[in-house]
């Protein structure tokens, strides 16, 4: 069985296969999650987009929410990948790695049988990365 690697952000996960523990990582699925990329106010535009605090000064919607609630739903839709695959016997083992904020996602979202299987966790975001680049940040032996 192949060892999985997981590299995301808000708005990608891409999904590698190692075949051998000291080989290449090949693509082998990606998923995208556009909503991810929207700025907060994109996200809420049937608001007014300012809202008055009671000090008087204009707020531009400070709290993130709604990024957040995206952000939370991306992880699910991992983890609910990841856990489908797990069933399959798809992977032996699992390396994590996301930008720091989804990172915590991830872990809130994963199974205990799914945890198990994760043998690393890099909190960088290498989305946009080349496989041979991502590689250099694992370890020589998967």
């Amino acid at each position: 069985m192949p060892t999985w690697i997981l590299v995301a952000d808000n708005s990608r996960a891409r999904i590698f296969a190692a075949e051998k523990a000291a080989g290449s990582i090949q693509e082998i699925s990606t998923l995208t999650f556009p909503e991810g990329r929207l700025h907060e106010g994109d996200l809420i535009s049937d608001k007014g987009g300012r809202s008055h605090s009671p000090s008087g000064a204009n707020a531009i919607n400070a709290d993130g929410a709604h990024k957040q609630d995206n952000a939370e739903r991306f992880a699910g839709l991992i983890c609910d990948d990841l856990e489908a695959a797990r069933n399959q016997g798809r992977f032996s083992k699992l390396y994590i790695l996301a930008s720091p904020s989804l990172l915590g996602l991830l872990r809130k979202h994963q199974s205990a049988p799914l945890k198990q299987m994760i043998a690393g966790e890099f909190d960088k975001n290498l989305t946009t990365q080349a496989p041979e680049a991502i590689r250099k940040h694992l370890p020589d032996f998967l």
